[in-house]
């Protein structure tokens, strides 16, 4: 039963690795291969650790240009990008971490944060002697993102985010996800209440799934403060509702807007080519805001 449980959980949390809701289709067996053999994430040539805060984050380096971060999501790791990694090393020095508790970036502690892993992510890059970055975040990782750009507007030059939300309700997450994640984070409880052992992976999987349940509480009075021009993508299908992806464009001074049709939360797995393109002209075209008579257009 415990097993099943973990795996049950692993497959909801990795979105990055299924689809929810066709999970047999060609392109999810596509990425699920290419996940499963991929040399990012375990790329030795490559692959660095560096203390800061505390703990050993584990990072990847692929190509030379302007640093581009990504940040994955939850109960994921540098492997989640594996569409991306390809394309936009070719042009960029693109920098692929395992976050706090995630992959190689092992953390014993109790707490998880949001907050603590975006201060990771701006103590790595001042652990590289890199003053600002582009950032990509998917699920998770866009609200780490979003709280890079937050607490740490000088890192972030352009952010781009899917499938982020700024709370943890069923304003911000269909109520269906909402109501089978809490079902599984309330078998941990459960599970931690009894006396016998718990292993690594268990309490590894409880703080996931505290972070998807308890957090985050992202104001939208801090929205207002994010600097940087920052594209906010979503799937029409999205486990984050539309109405609150377009909450979060419509508070960020200087945003675009796009929401994918036919697509739920891997938009940039679902589309990854459109993808690609898309957020590579976000980043090397300055941003303009479109004003007055010339909204006609």
């Amino acid at each position: 039963m415990k097993k099943i449980t973990l795996f049950l959980v692993s497959v909801f949390l990795t979105t990055t690795v299924s689809y929810s809701q066709n999970t047999a289709s060609k392109a999810a067996k596509e990425y699920d291969s290419l996940v499963s053999h991929t040399i990012y994430g375990k790329n030795e040539k490559v692959g660095k650790y560096y203390t800061i805060r505390g703990f050993k984050m584990y990072c990847e380096i692929y190509g030379s240009g302007e640093p581009l971060l990504f940040i994955h999501g939850n109960g994921s790791s540098i492997n989640a990008f594996v569409k991306q990694i390809p394309f936009f090393s070719k042009k960029y020095k693109v920098i692929v971490a395992d976050s706090r508790a995630h992959g190689k970036s092992i953390d014993k502690s109790d707490a998880l944060t949001y907050e603590m892993m975006a201060d990771d992510y701006a103590a790595l890059l001042t652990e590289m002697k890199i003053d600002s970055a582009y950032v990509v975040g998917w699920s998770d990782g866009g609200i780490n993102g979003l709280l890079l750009a937050i607490r740490h507007p000088e890192k972030v030059k352009k952010l781009a985010i899917t499938g982020a939300n700024l709370q943890p309700d069923s304003t911000a997450v269909s109520p269906d996800i909402l109501k089978s994640t809490k079902k599984t984070y309330d078998m941990f409880v459960n599970m931690f209440k009894e006396k016998r052992a718990k292993t690594p992976l268990d309490s590894t999987v409880y703080k996931y799934m505290k972070l998807l349940i308890e957090q985050p509480h992202i104001a939208i009075d801090d929205l207002h403060k994010i600097k940087a021009p920052t594209l906010v993508i979503g799937g029409d299908q999205d486990v984050i509702r539309p109405a609150h992806t377009l909450n979060i464009f419509e508070s960020i001074p200087n945003a675009n807007l796009w929401i994918l049709p036919n697509s739920g939360h891997s938009t940039l797995v679902r589309y990854s080519d459109e993808f690609n393109e898309k957020v590579e002209d976000f980043f090397k075209t300055k941003y303009h805001k479109i004003e007055g008579g010339d909204r006609g257009f």
